[in-house]
């Protein structure tokens, strides 16, 4: 593809030739002759000088670029759109319904539908126009999925719970799986049952292996927009409100809301029935156990704001030093105390 459509497609103004050849995108510090890279992040901005890529994406607001170059508005979105521009189209390994998948007749399959081999669909299950099913997914009974909707290998969706359109879930996901309710009776535990389920909204994508457990009585509801990790576990009867994204290995335990555009970083925990205010950052390894107010950001364990907590460890670091200090402090003023003691004693006399 040559740079000027390129430069069409990102909308961008293009400095130099035309008619350069690109043949893919490539990371600023590897890229090859006939490859095209981004800066986005000034810490990368000595690559240029090195690269050897034939063109660069850079903001409106770069200075002087030594190379060919295009200019957009956000280079770190224009890039985004040239990585789907040269995006391989998927080739599915089966088309249609695969005479291999088992579908109840009570099912009903929307059109142009893609269900791979040992593709299982339960009785009364309702399927969305343009989904792809790939082999191994389990779909229980009554189930509602949207448009769409992309299902990777062995995905399970369990009875009763609603997926809507433009959904990805990757391999292993688990929606619906039974909350983690048990009642202390006698010395011993009794399962609740869980009767409620799990509500995915549309343009959400879920990691592998991520798991949503359904809701004791209810919903438990993952909101619009919503982007989940790898390995993201959300417990029974949480509410994970619109645009919000949580890294992998975060853990969050029942009845808790997280609010919308909220930004959760890996292997965070957050206790049970909380509520995160709405543009909240969590950082990773945070955890997280009283309510938050709006636009809060938080680290450590437990989570408090991050100016508080690097006050804390930058104190952290000199403790050694002070504890030193405090124990000469404690000799010296003992020794004082030894010295009125005596100078009390003599004026007795």
């Amino acid at each position: 593809m040559k740079l000027i459509e390129i430069a069409k497609h990102l909308n961008g103004e293009l400095s130099g030739p035309e008619d350069i050849e690109i043949s893919g995108p490539a990371k600023i510090d590897s890229a090859k002759d006939g490859e095209i890279t981004f800066l986005a992040n000034p810490k990368y901005k000595h690559f240029i000088k090195s690269t050897s890529a034939s063109a660069i994406v850079v903001d409106t607001s770069a200075g002087e670029i030594s190379m060919p170059h295009i200019k957009v508005e956000n280079a770190y979105m224009g890039f985004l759109l040239l990585l789907k521009l040269f995006e391989p189209k998927k080739v599915l390994d089966f088309e249609g319904i695969s005479p291999k998948s088992e579908i109840s007749e009570s099912a009903k399959i929307g059109e142009v539908c893609n269900v791979g081999p040992f593709v299982f669909i339960g009785s009364n299950s309702r399927i969305g126009d343009n989904c792809t099913f790939y082999p191994g997914v389990k779909i229980l009974d009554n189930v509602s999925i949207g448009s769409n909707t992309i299902l990777y290998p062995n995905v399970s969706i369990r009875e009763r719970c609603v997926i809507g359109d433009n959904v990805i879930l990757h391999d292993g996901v688990v929606v619906g799986s039974d909350g983690f309710g048990f009642a202390p009776h006698d010395g011993k535990y009794i399962k609740i049952p869980q009767i409620g389920n799990v509500v995915v909204e549309d343009n959400v994508e879920i990691g592998a292996n991520t798991t949503i457990d359904r809701a004791t009585l209810g919903s438990t509801i993952i909101k619009e927009g919503v982007k989940l990790d790898n390995l993201v576990q959300i417990a029974h009867n949480c509410i994970v409100n619109e645009h919000t994204v949580i890294a992998a290995q975060t853990g969050i335990a029942g009845s808790t809301e997280v609010g919308k555009n909220v930004t959760i970083g890996g292997q965070a925990g957050i206790g049970g029935h909380l509520k995160l205010g709405d543009e909240s950052i969590i950082a990773g390894q945070a955890g997280v156990t009283k309510d938050t107010p709006k636009k809060s950001i938080l680290m450590g364990m437990p989570a408090i704001p991050i100016m508080q907590k690097k006050r804390i460890e930058a104190s952290v670091k000199h403790l050694p030093e002070n504890t030193k200090k405090l124990h000469q402090l404690e000799t010296e003023v003992l020794d004082l105390k030894n010295k009125i003691s005596e100078l009390e004693k003599g004026n007795d006399q």
